[in-house]
């Protein structure tokens, strides 16, 4: 069976940050590394060698493959920031017509700058994965 590819790292998340060129992007990295810890209650961890994540959870497949993932993630990439939530369907469209200025693609949501999107509402968006996650008791 192969191997996850997103595992968590020893690597330094602010050694990774700081190879952040663009500035904005950089800038915006920072405020949603103090966005997720302050919505999670968990240390910002590197999985792989771009993934910012924030605790983790076991998960087993139907098909026997199993592993850790974070709760919560998002990385900085070309075309800006790309967070990795897990919200249920009612929820996910709630959310994304109060967010702001976003694309989705599959589980994703781009952001290509941070003051495009309402903070509060993607506060609330990391805290509804945590609870779905079933790690915590998070009110939001």
């Amino acid at each position: 069976m192969a191997k996850n590819k997103t595992t968590e790292t020893i690597a330094s998340v602010k050694d990774f940050i700081n190879t952040v060129k663009d500035p904005v992007k950089k800038s915006d990295s920072l405020a949603a590394i103090e966005l997720m810890q302050s919505a999670t209650g968990f240390e910002a961890k590197m999985w792989g060698p771009s993934i910012i994540g924030f605790g983790s959870y076991h998960y087993v497949h139907d098909s026997g493959r199993e592993g850790d993932m974070p709760i919560v993630a998002f990385s900085p990439r070309a075309t800006g920031l790309v967070f990795y939530v897990s919200l249920n369907p009612d929820e996910r469209e709630k959310f994304l017509s109060e967010l702001g200025k976003h694309k989705t693609d599959k589980g994703c949501i781009n952001i290509k700058k941070l003051e495009d999107v309402k903070l509060p509402t993607l506060k609330k968006m990391i805290q509804a994965t945590v609870k779905n996650r079933g790690i915590g008791n998070l009110k939001y």
